[in-house]
């Protein structure tokens, strides 16, 4: 199987957690060992917010803004990528291509961000697409998709299953803004329902989740 795992800067990098990168790397490369091929998306978390905030105290516009938040997701990827050792790629991945070259050699993916006005989420759909891929996995800071933002709202109930023709009425952002945090970005949502890339969202503060929702398990969210 062709898979796309987006960690979520919430969940491996607000605050860092370096042991719960560790386990994802060690995850991965049981998934490689498996015998599927991976990409890895990683977003830039809080520090990317931090550095978004400092862009916007210079004065800086939404482009600029974006490209600092890129280059914190991919120093994630960058300490990924050395902790997956030799399955992964000679260096992150910065463009479609460069992921496409890297699964041809048989190589783990590992990227951050991509270019001014997309989310990492979004990067993780477009590589899912690019290369074809059978499903694409999303570890989040909650457990799924509710119906509503349960963070403010206690009798927000998650949903088990959804389609895609659903999926988009539930999100109430739908333009691009640095920063972005939802539990899938608008413009992600396009490119998976062009393509009709299954997407699972699970907890991602336990990566065996990813396992379970590989293996067919009921876990999390499943949008098909």
């Amino acid at each position: 199987m062709r898979l796309v795992v987006r960690i979520g800067g919430s969940v491996v990098a607000s605050p860092v957690n370096t042991e719960l990168m560790s386990k994802y790397a060690d995850l991965i490369k049981t998934v490689k060992a498996q015998g599927h091929d991976v990409a890895v998306v990683l977003g830039g978390g809080a520090l990317a917010r931090e550095f978004i905030g400092i862009a916007k105290n210079l004065g800086l516009d939404m482009t600029a803004q974006d490209e600092i938040a890129i280059s914190c997701s991919r120093l994630f990827a960058q300490l990924f990528l050395k902790k997956l050792g030799e399955v992964g790629c000679s260096k992150v991945a910065i463009t479609l291509d460069d992921a496409a070259q890297c699964l041809a050699e048989g190589k783990v993916v590992v990227m951050g961000g991509l270019k001014p006005g997309i989310t990492t989420d979004a990067v993780a759909a477009l590589v899912a697409e690019r290369v074809n891929a059978d499903l694409l996995l999303k570890g989040s800071d909650q457990e799924g998709v509710y119906n509503k933002d349960p963070r403010s709202n206690p009798d927000a109930v998650k949903l088990d299953n959804l389609p895609f023709e659903g999926f988009s009425k539930i999100f109430e952002g739908s333009v691009h803004k640095a920063g972005i945090h939802q539990i899938i970005d608008p413009e992600a949502i396009k490119v998976l329902k062009r393509h009709r890339v299954k997407l699972v969202v699970v907890n991602g503060f336990k990566p065996e989740n990813i396992l379970a929702a590989i293996e067919g398990k009921n876990v999390g969210t499943t949008i098909s």
